[in-house]
């Protein structure tokens, strides 16, 4: 009698084994909560222990920031997972918000790097001297969540405004910036000024060329100034979900080309890559979790179940 061969593990059972074996107790925790049905304690648990005696946040949350120092990348980071696990409440909203009034740059926003860190090894891509500027990257992100959670504290009125008019003055700018001012435009309380502005946006991220649309011919595509070969960016990094305010910007038929081609990006181990640039060992093992439990999840927010 033949013998009947086993089944291939699922995409999320192999990215399951993928995480247990590498990730941080907190992806671990994150997995669990997102597609094993864990609860959100635990999550809340670990990500405590990144966070400071100033309400911040450290200790490589991100993990391209080296460091036990808070920094504004680690602090939006962990606003990030306390509103995708429904903790973002006044409790945390009001000792974030205290940090972040005492860092803030004189009109009110973040910088994207503090100098407490300047003794810390940080990705090469931020800026480890000098004065630090304001940063929609650092900022954009952490007033959308606050925004979202209906977050009531006086920080949160000038880095709006700074907000507003970084936006609104985004012209020469590049993937991860436009990124984070949807962010910033996903959360704010004026929604018709967010979807003008929004798409404004979605037609620059397509008239420069922010986007590759045909995943096939990536390797033509041009890169923007200071990104590495490889370090592209798809429909599905806008618009990670359908109800994004990016959506608009794509065709079905584009969205449907760029999440193929996140599925198809699995490793065999079961995880996903992190990005094109070279990190350091650690950085890049800590890196490849996040990265696959945001691809897992964009995946399942359009319909496409890796399991």
């Amino acid at each position: 009698m033949a013998e009947t061969a086993s089944p291939s593990p699922s995409p999320l059972a192999r990215a399951e084994r993928f995480v247990w074996l590498t990730a941080r107790v907190l992806e671990q925790r994150l997995f669990a909560f997102h597609f094993l049905g864990g609860g959100d304690t635990p999550v809340e648990r670990a990500l405590a222990a990144y966070r400071n005696d100033d309400g911040g946040y450290g200790h490589a949350l991100e993990p391209e920031l080296r460091g036990p120092a808070s920094q504004p990348l680690h602090t939006a980071h962990a606003l990030g997972v306390l509103d995708r696990i429904g903790r973002c409440d006044s409790r945390h909203i009001e000792h974030v918000c205290r940090y972040l009034t005492r860092i803030s740059t004189r009109d009110g926003a973040l910088p994207a790097l503090r100098p407490p860190a300047h003794g810390y090894p940080v990705a090469p891509w931020l800026p480890a001297t000098g004065d630090p500027p304001s940063s929609l990257l650092a900022t954009g992100p952490v007033v959308g969540v606050l925004h979202r959670n209906d977050a009531w504290h006086a920080w949160l009125f000038r880095a709006t405004e700074y907000c507003w008019a970084a936006v609104d003055a985004l012209t020469d700018t590049h993937p991860y910036e436009v990124r984070a001012a949807l962010a910033f435009l996903e959360g704010v309380p004026d929604r018709p000024r967010a979807a003008a502005a929004a798409h404004r946006l979605g037609t620059l991220v397509r008239e420069r060329g922010l986007v590759v649309l045909d995943p096939a011919r990536a390797a033509d595509a041009p890169l923007a100034p200071g990104y590495v070969p490889g370090e592209h960016h798809f429909a599905y990094d806008y618009a990670a979900t359908p109800g994004s305010l990016a959506r608009g910007w794509f065709t079905d038929a584009e969205l449907a080309r760029s999440l193929d081609h996140l599925a198809s990006l699995q490793q065999g181990d079961g995880g996903w890559p992190a990005d094109a640039y070279v990190r350091p060992p650690g950085t890049a093992a800590e890196s490849r979790p996040v990265v696959t439990l945001r691809a897992l999840l964009t995946l399942r927010a359009h319909g496409r179940p890796p399991g």
